[in-house]
């Protein structure tokens, strides 16, 4: 069975539901977790970049403090249900690349994530993280709904 999952985790309702099911998952494959958070930097584009350096300061600020308090509240999660976690924070612009990558440097043998089942025009606009990882990832993943 599975011996290290990735768990990426954006804070919503439905990933913190997805994370606990992975972490239930994981206690019962005797497996360690690492629970991952994505910030994705602020891109901002203006004819007026005027104050601009304080906007961004701010926004990674307020994303690192809150993607702390993510991981915080996972860590203590895992640690209820007595699962060896580590925590990782990164940022970047291509977050699926970076769960992919991510699970490839912890030498994780799978994936557990939620997807927001985001279907039509808003799919097509916005894209799936989900899907990118499934599309990128050699390792299994498995998808929360």
């Amino acid at each position: 069975m599975f011996k290290h999952i990735l768990i990426p985790t954006d804070g919503s309702p439905l990933s913190t539901e997805a994370m606990e099911k992975a972490l239930g998952f994981a206690r019962e494959s005797n497996a360690q977790v690492t629970i991952l958070a994505v910030i994705e930097p602020l891109q901002v584009f203006t004819v007026y970049p005027v104050g601009m350096d304080i906007a961004y300061a701010e926004y990674e600020q307020r994303a690192n403090e809150q993607a702390d308090g993510i991981l915080a509240e996972a860590k203590a999660a895992a640690a209820q249900q007595s699962v060896e976690c580590n925590i990782v924070k990164k940022q970047s612009v291509d977050p699926a690349g970076c769960i992919v990558k991510t699970a490839e440097e912890k030498g994780c043998d799978a994936i557990i994530m939620a997807s927001h089942g985001r279907s039509g025009f808003k799919a097509f606009m916005l894209g799936s993280v989900t899907m990118k990882v499934l599309a990128g990832s050699k390792l299994p993943v498995l998808v929360y709904r």
